[in-house]
């Protein structure tokens, strides 16, 4: 049995398609094994829960509410979900929840009384990783095209899609290497000079 307790993911470009600033619930579509892999986590009685960062809030681009009835959405599509959580702010607020910091999750961890060390944060982006581990969580990182490479090459834990990161998870907290199969990140992502990047495939 996994000792880890609750899994965070990141909601835009990890559980539903990117749509920047996105304030119209029809447009969520949840990403392909989205739904399989938090059916899992729950049928193994891992609690779950997203995280997002909402800075068009703070640009007046969206509103409070707009967010919340997206994430009622996202709720309805994929749920139900044991904690939700948002940063509201721009990059040039200084607060303490937009990943890198870890202030999200760590409220995140508290809502559901999970301890940092037994929680896994899934996202795209490599300050979706640090925040984790600033937090003393565990981090995996499931690039999108819009992943820098070099965030890729950084990051301790890889996986190529949401599945293949759920079924490590399922194993026990991630242990330092491409979740897919365990090649050297070098070799599984082209990471070099000229190099495009995560390659997206299917577990």
């Amino acid at each position: 049995m996994s000792r880890v307790k609750t899994v965070l993911f990141d909601r835009d470009g990890t559980l539903v398609e990117n749509v920047p600033d996105n304030a119209d619930p029809d447009r969520v579509r949840p990403v392909a094994g989205a739904r399989e892999a938090l059916g899992m986590l729950r049928l193994h009685g891992v609690r779950t829960g997203f995280v997002t960062s909402q800075p068009g809030i703070a640009r007046g681009l969206l509103t409070d509410a707009d967010v919340r009835h997206v994430d009622r959405r996202v709720d309805e599509l994929l749920g139900p979900f044991d904690v939700r959580g948002i940063c509201p702010h721009g990059p040039e607020d200084g607060c303490h929840c937009r990943p890198p910091e870890p202030g999200l999750i760590l409220w995140a961890v508290g809502r559901v009384c999970t301890a940092p060390s037994d929680c896994v944060v899934v996202g795209p982006l490599g300050a979706d990783v640090e925040a984790a581990h600033r937090a003393g969580a565990h981090g995996i990182l499931v690039p999108t095209p819009e992943t820098p490479a070099e965030e890729t090459a950084r990051a301790d834990h890889v996986a190529p899609d949401l599945l293949t990161a759920v079924r490590a998870v399922l194993k026990g907290p991630p242990r330092g290497h491409v979740l897919a199969d365990e090649r050297p990140i070098e070799t599984a992502y082209d990471t070099g000079p000229g190099g495009t990047g995560a390659r997206r495939h299917s577990a």
